[in-house]
């Protein structure tokens, strides 16, 4: 059951995690891309939600002003240092990323060295904590950190990969979007009220889904079925799947990684990006 927050706000204990979530070995140590911080600032940072803070990882280039946004959405285990490079990757091309802590209120799973245990806490986060805390990071983004709200940006891996689909939905100032391997479908519940297969008819904003045709989580029908949904929609969305690519192809840390395939989806999305101005 959720904690409720009444009383007082919270002021959550939760950090980002440094390393890797021990959920997840072994790691493929030799195919980890570490992106460094030379010509940009990047950190740990706290953004004021509506009942109090939550911590996230930023990365801007070191000069200039009013950089286009990128909203960086987590995996189940968190902010680690894939997500953290990941947002070091933005910077670099010239975007304000931030992956904000999106767990934070439930639990700090970068110290859960068990997936169902990471699972249990994932599973406790409600949709509308996520969006407005989105919502939140964005607002911070433009006031404290030179962001411009008209070139917004997301993108999300896994868990974060079904989140990109939403708050495409719920933000219409969002620009383009790029889904890595989320889920699309799923049961209706006060938590999670809606998924990707139920907004994609009505979706305005242009969203890049990249699936893996391997993925054993994520079958091949429900990729179809978003994807005749899509057709209904004004948002010009598409769908890429990699015949050969197995869930979390992108996840260079991961046994999962496949080169080939992760370096045509990073293309695509900077492609798609600019395609929609960002």
């Amino acid at each position: 059951m959720i904690q409720e927050i009444t009383r007082r706000k919270f002021m959550t204990t939760a950090t980002l995690a440094t390393g890797f979530a021990l959920a997840i070995q072994p790691i493929v140590a030799q195919a980890v891309i570490t992106t460094d911080t030379e010509e940009i600032v990047a950190g740990a940072v706290k953004i004021p939600v509506k009942d109090g803070e939550i911590p996230a990882y930023r990365a801007l280039p070191a000069k200039g002003e009013n950089f286009p946004i990128v909203l960086v959405i987590q995996e189940i285990f968190g902010v680690h240092e894939h997500i953290q490079d990941v947002t070091r990757r933005f910077a670099k091309l010239g975007y304000l990323a931030i992956a904000p802590e999106l767990f934070a209120r439930q639990g700090d799973v970068s110290k859960l060295s068990n997936i169902d245990e990471i699972r249990q806490v994932v599973a406790q986060v409600p949709d509308a904590q996520i969006l407005s805390d989105l919502d939140a990071t964005l607002d911070w983004a433009v006031k404290s950190a030179s962001g411009d709200v008209n070139r917004l940006g997301i993108t999300g891996f896994c868990w974060g990969g079904r989140i990109t689909w939403l708050y495409s939905a719920h933000n219409p100032k969002v620009k383009a979007g790029v889904a890595w391997y989320g889920r699309l479908v799923g049961n209706a519940t006060d938590l999670t009220p809606k998924h990707p297969v139920d907004i994609a008819s009505n979706l305005q904003v242009p969203v890049l889904g990249l699936y893996g045709g391997q993925d054993t989580g994520i079958p091949l029908d429900t990729v179809e079925k978003i994807r005749t949904e899509l057709k209904s929609s004004s948002s010009q969305s598409e769908i890429i799947v990699y015949p050969d690519a197995p869930h979390a192809f992108f996840a260079d840390y991961r046994p999962s990684y496949r080169e080939k395939e992760a370096k045509d989806g990073w293309e695509r999305l900077q492609a798609w990006f600019k395609q929609h101005g960002l």
